[in-house]
C-alpha cells in the first residue's frame, strides 16, 4: 500500500555538463520496482540499472520464504528440527529484524510468515472469524521462539511449523543495500523504489532535491504536503485500500502478530529516514501500535519523522517536516 507516494520531477536546465537520467519498471521480488539513475551517460546509467537489478535478484534469491532453494525456506523447514546455517548477510538481516521484534513488543514479528491467512480482504468475508480462530491463527507467532547463533551463523526456529519472512522488509533492505552499491561506483545522484521503498541519494539533473508529492489516501489525485529528499528513504504502510469495515469500524490487512487481529485507529503511516528498511519496519510497526504508542515509538529515533492519518482524517507529523497538525480535506 505505498501508492501515497508520488515522486516529483523537475525538468532539468540546459547545461553542456548536466548528466543524463534513466528510468526503468521491473517486477523484482514479486512487485514492481522503479530505478532511476543519474549518470554521465546513457549507457552508463543502463548498466548500473542492470547491476542494480542483479543484486536485488541475488538478495531475493537468499532471503524469499518462498522460493525452496533459498536459506531462509531452509530454515523454515528445519523449524523445530535443527539450526540452519546462513550466510552472514542474511543473519544480520534477521538479527535486525529480530531487535525491531523486540523493541516494537510483538507489534513487528519476524516470524508472521506463519499466520494463517483467515482474513480476506477481497470483499469476500461478511462476518468477523470467531475469537477461537483468530488465536489459533497465530499459535506459531513468536519472535521469542527465534534462536540466533552469531559464532555458528545458525538460525533456529523452537517450534515446528513455526516460519519466519522478511516481506517488504526486505525490499527495504534490497533498496538500501543497491544504494549504496551506486554510491560506490561513482553514481552520484538516484533512486531505487522497491514497490513503494524509496531509497534515494543525490539530487536531480538540476541540482534540485528529489521531490515526493504525499497524496490524499482518500482522494489519491490531490497531494496533501510535499517534502525534499536528500540522501533519504521514504515508506509508506496503510489500510486505506485493502480493509474490511464491521460495525462501522475499519480493519486493516495489516495484522497485529501478537492478536492475529487487524490493525485499527490509522489510514496511513509514511516514515522518512536514512534506511528504507528501519523505514518500512517503523510504519508496519506504527500501524499496529496505534496513534499514541506509535509517536512515542519512533520519537526514539530522531534521525527518521512521521506523517500519520487516522481514521477520523487527522493528520499528525514530526515537527521537522513543517506540515502541522489538519484534517484532511
Amino acid at each position: 500500500m505505498k501508492k501515497i507516494l508520488l515522486l516529483l520531477l523537475c525538468l532539468p536546465f540546459f547545461d553542456a555538463s548536466a548528466q543524463v537520467l534513466r528510468k526503468r519498471t521491473t517486477k523484482l521480488m514479486g512487485s514492481r520496482w522503479h530505478i532511476t539513475i543519474v549518470a554521465k551517460d546513457s549507457a552508463s546509467a543502463e548498466r548500473n540499472i542492470d547491476t542494480v537489478i542483479a543484486e536485488v535478484t541475488r538478495i531475493e534469491n537468499l532471503i524469499s520464504d518462498w522460493k525452496a532453494e533459498t536459506q531462509i525456506s531452509q530454515v523454515n523447514s528445519n523449524a523445530g528440527i535443527r539450526p540452519v546455517k546462513v550466510d552472514r548477510e542474511v543473519f544480520d538481516l534477521t538479527k535486525r529484524a529480530l531487535a525491531l521484534s523486540v523493541s516494537t513488543g510483538g507489534a513487528f514479528d519476524i516470524s508472521f510468515a506463519a499466520m494463517d491467512r483467515i482474513w480476506k480482504f477481497d470483499g469476500s468475508m461478511s462476518v468477523m472469524p470467531a475469537d477461537s480462530t483468530i488465536k489459533r491463527s497465530v499459535s506459531k507467532v513468536g519472535f521469542k521462539n527465534i534462536i540466533l547463533d552469531s559464532i555458528k551463523s545458525t538460525i533456529f526456529l523452537r517450534l515446528k511449523g513455526m516460519k519466519i519472512g522478511f516481506g517488504a522488509l526486505g525490499e527495504g533492505y534490497a533498496a538500501d543495500r543497491t544504494r549504496r552499491m551506486m554510491i560506490a561506483r561513482g553514481i552520484k545522484a538516484g533512486i531505487v523504489d522497491g514497490s513503494g521503498d524509496m531509497s534515494t541519494w543525490g539530487r536531480q539533473t538540476n541540482g534540485m532535491n528529489w521531490t515526493i508529492g504525499v497524496t490524499n489516501p482518500l482522494q489519491p489525485d490531490t497531494i496533501m504536503a510535499v517534502v525534499q529528499l536528500k540522501d533519504k528513504s521514504v515508506v509508506t504502510s496503510g489500510s486505506y485500500e485493502k480493509f474490511v469495515m464491521f460495525d462501522g469500524k475499519r480493519y486493516s490487512h495489516i495484522i497485529n502478530p501478537k492478536t492475529g487481529y487487524p490493525a485499527t485507529g490509522l489510514t496511513s503511516v509514511t516514515v522518512f529516514g536514512p534506511s528504507a528498511e528501519a523505514a518500512n519496519g517503523y510504519s508496519t510497526s506504527m500501524m499496529v501500535l496505534g496513534k499514541t504508542a506509535a509517536i512515542a515509538f519512533i520519537n526514539k529515533s530522531p534521525a527518521y519523522h512521521y506523517i500519520i492519518i487516522t481514521d477520523e482524517g487527522d493528520i499528525l507529523s514530526s515537527p521537522e517536516l513543517k506540515i502541522g497538525k489538519r484534517k484532511l480535506p
